[in-house]
């Protein structure tokens, strides 16, 4: 047996013993893991697949996918990271019964393009500004899980116009120990090794190349300041579990440092709350997009 083959097999084994891992953090993975069942398996309507209603729209150089649901005001619905729309299932057959939804995969994600280059935060967020533009959408509510509450930030850091609210998941300014829990880190090197191993040996069992550009994001990326925080116009609601792959105290100097913000850190919840707990979720992001933004404060009852 040639050391190629050793090493093939052994890169598999370790590739298998590895998926759930992986799935924690990689949302393509999330729901069949976490939950117990895909997501095609839950709905009526196949999110993500819907072949009646899908569409493709030129973005920036790339096609990107789109799916539209319900009536009223705009909402983008914008997924984690290695996810796509139909991890945003709850979501969407939950908000489409008071809004239109757009919902898309982001660049690199499903059935979008790659796109050529480094794969960022930023060109990210400016294609999801360029579709509202190719729907003719001035703004739009927003509401965004992890990878995508940090491209909510950005919309709203860098077309405010475009955001009229903002209700913001599990979203980071940086990738570092300051505002990731330290347990991430070995498992994103491992992973990235795995990725590279897989690519060294032009493994065919999934487009390696795209994970390693999204395991480029989650390690390496954003880099938001609190600067940029402080410029943002809209209202906005920042969102965490109590036992969050993103620290409390992160998530709460992100609120802390947006002029218009609310504050929801979910009792007994992680990171995943959007799918293992959808009612709780989807009903505290709705009291916060229906209502008008009030900032009531202890103090004013003693005054």
């Amino acid at each position: 047996m040639g050391s190629m083959t050793i090493l093939y097999i052994a890169i598999s084994i370790t590739h298998m013993r590895t998926l759930r891992i992986i799935c924690l953090v990689i949302f393509s993975f999330s729901v069949v893991h976490l939950s117990g069942q895909g997501p095609d398996t839950k709905f009526a309507i196949p999110y993500g697949s819907n072949k009646a209603i899908g569409k493709y729209v030129q973005v920036n150089g790339i096609k990107m996918y789109y799916e539209e649901y319900g009536e009223g005001r705009p909402l983008l619905l914008i997924h984690g990271n290695g996810g796509s729309i139909a991890d945003m299932g709850n979501q969407i057959q939950y908000f489409s019964k008071y809004y239109h939804c757009i919902v898309a995969d982001s660049r690199a994600h499903g059935k979008t393009d790659i796109g050529t280059g480094r794969l960022t935060y930023e060109d990210m967020a400016n294609d999801w500004s360029a579709l509202l533009d190719n729907l003719k959408i001035d703004s739009a509510y927003v509401l965004g899980w992890s990878d995508g509450g940090i491209l909510g930030l950005l919309l709203a850091i860098h077309h405010p116009n475009k955001v009229s609210k903002l209700a913001a998941m599990g979203a980071n300014l940086q990738p570092d120990s300051s505002a990731v829990y330290s347990w991430v880190f070995p498992i994103l090197q491992n992973m990235t090794a795995l990725t590279d191993s897989m690519i060294r040996i032009k493994d065919k069992s999934r487009n390696w190349e795209v994970t390693r550009k999204q395991l480029d994001l989650l390690s390496n990326q954003p880099h938001i300041s609190l600067q940029e925080l402080h410029t943002i116009s809209c209202p906005v609601l920042v969102m965490g579990g109590d036992k969050d792959v993103i620290r409390e105290e992160h998530t709460t100097q992100i609120y802390q440092n947006i002029p218009k913000a609310h504050l929801c850190i979910f009792p007994g919840e992680t990171h995943m709350i959007p799918i293992t707990d959808p009612e709780l979720f989807d009903a505290t992001v709705y009291k916060f997009l229906k209502n008008p933004f009030k900032r009531p404060d202890t103090k004013d009852f003693f005054q």
